[in-house]
């Protein structure tokens, strides 16, 4: 055994790109894609309504990386850097001396190889910018810290994951934080398909079709094939993980995180396949593991993506610094929810300018009819777009905005979306009613606004 200075647990983020929620056994999909996923959800602490607060990559990305809405990093849409003046978590583990290492797609900087000044504070890096560009499915190549290319052998999910488990094996004397970031079940852009490992996408083409995709086709027939092949690949490599950590005697003090940026609708909500406020582009799969996690059961509050550099750092007994935005899980996990938010709020970029806040039972959206997505990062007047009743409709087929009957939930959600809006920094705005409809024989309590 390798002699380790037992203080803090080490930390592993295994994260990865446009997973659907319901990709994911314990969400119900019938295919067996996650096994070791499922487990972790089992005996640890399963996140069961967990959320993005942007979805689209860098945004998320920079909101995961400082507890920060993507408003307040900047980082509203793809294609801006992160500012060297934000702490990330990796300036805040190295801080408090860990070892930290970057692996895989970080789309957080201007360019590959990636600047050191972009790095996010991390001390080991092997990774890429645009990942998607850069590589292939079976072509890995990041970059490392002298900014050569390195090419790994394998399916691009087996090679990230190698890099992974060589650095785990190689730093053992002090405590790590380590983010693997992948870019499956992400399509590789260049050919707009969904590239499992070869006989994966056989597996799974003509099966399940979730609901939404079923009711509304988009691309799904085309991919969805593929996508699941990809999820199933990653399920295995986060086994791997887990295997290596457990003979080299360090899983039961390693806190692993499982989480994506964003989830994909299939170019069902609009001409692509995220950017909108849908579930199928928000819901994320998550789950813990290892200290303060195991045995932790299921979280059925609201947690947002912005919650999770909080809620490692507390974790890691790491102070939280009083200007992040989200809030650390542990709280939940202790029986001390009581302030904890009705709602998730959620920032829409790049198809619009769009903002909504979902609730247990109500999803409520709106957007600005005189911005720009990709230059405008706010407004100061929206104009509601939709209300969705996930209680009848969780699938969210039927939009509600305007009828008659849920005129009081569209004025008490209102209200909580400016209030969020106003708590995450944005400047003051109006939101413009929907034209009313006729409503027919459906009735909505003003009891039920507040579902």
């Amino acid at each position: 055994m390798v002699a380790r200075m037992p203080d803090r647990p080490n930390v592993v983020v295994f994260f990865t790109d446009q997973q659907r929620w319901d990709t994911t056994g314990v969400h119900g999909n019938p295919l067996g894609l996650t096994p070791n996923f499922d487990r972790m959800a089992l005996y640890g602490t399963h996140v069961v309504n967990s959320f993005t607060c942007q979805p689209v990559c860098a945004p998320a990305r920079s909101s995961l990386q400082t507890g920060l809405y993507a408003t307040a990093t900047g980082v509203y849409r793809n294609g801006i850097p992160l500012p060297s003046n934000m702490e990330t978590l990796g300036h805040h583990f190295r801080a408090a001396g860990y070892d930290t290492a970057y692996i895989g797609k970080w789309h957080l900087a201007e360019c590959d190889p990636v600047p050191a000044t972009q790095r996010g504070g991390y001390e080991f890096w092997l990774g890429a910018n645009l990942v998607e560009f850069v590589s292939e499915p079976y072509r890995a190549v990041l970059f490392d810290a002298d900014n050569r290319p390195v090419p790994l052998p394998g399916y691009r999910v087996d090679a990230f994951t190698d890099a992974a488990i060589r650095y785990v094996s190689e730093h053992q004397r002090r405590p790590f934080f380590l983010f693997l970031s992948f870019l499956e079940p992400h399509h590789q852009n260049h050919v707009d398909d969904y590239v499992p490992p070869d006989g994966y996408r056989e597996r799974y083409t003509g099966k399940w079709i979730p609901p939404d995709l079923a009711a509304l086709g988009g691309s799904a027939p085309q991919h969805l094939g593929g996508y699941y092949g990809m999820v199933k690949r990653l399920d295995e490599a986060l086994g791997r993980l887990l295997d290596a950590l457990k003979s080299l005697d360090l899983l039961e003090r390693t806190i692993v995180l499982f989480t994506s940026d964003h989830g994909c609708h299939f170019r069902t909500r609009n001409e692509e396949y995220k950017r909108s406020c849908h579930e199928s582009s928000i819901r994320v799969p998550m789950a813990l593991q290892g200290p303060g996690f195991d045995g932790g059961g299921a979280i059925r509050q609201l947690v947002s993506l912005v919650d999770l550099a909080p809620t490692l750092l507390d974790a890691a007994g790491l102070p939280v610094p009083p200007t992040m935005q989200g809030r650390s899980m542990l709280s939940l996990l202790k029986g001390k929810a009581a302030d904890w938010p009705e709602e998730v709020f959620i920032q829409v970029s790049e198809s619009q300018v769009g903002r909504a806040v979902r609730t247990h039972r109500w999803k409520y959206g709106v957007a600005a009819p005189d911005k720009d997505g990709w230059n405008h990062a706010s407004s100061e007047h929206y104009v509601e777009q939709c209300l969705y009743d996930l209680q009848a409709d969780p699938y969210e087929l039927t939009n509600l905005i305007g009828f008659e009957s849920h005129r009081e939930v569209a004025a008490v959600m209102r209200r909580r979306l400016l209030r969020r809006m106003a708590e995450a920094g944005e400047r003051d705005a109006t939101i413009e009613p929907a034209p009313l409809r006729a409503a027919g024989q459906r009735r909505v309590s003003a009891k039920e606004a507040y579902d």
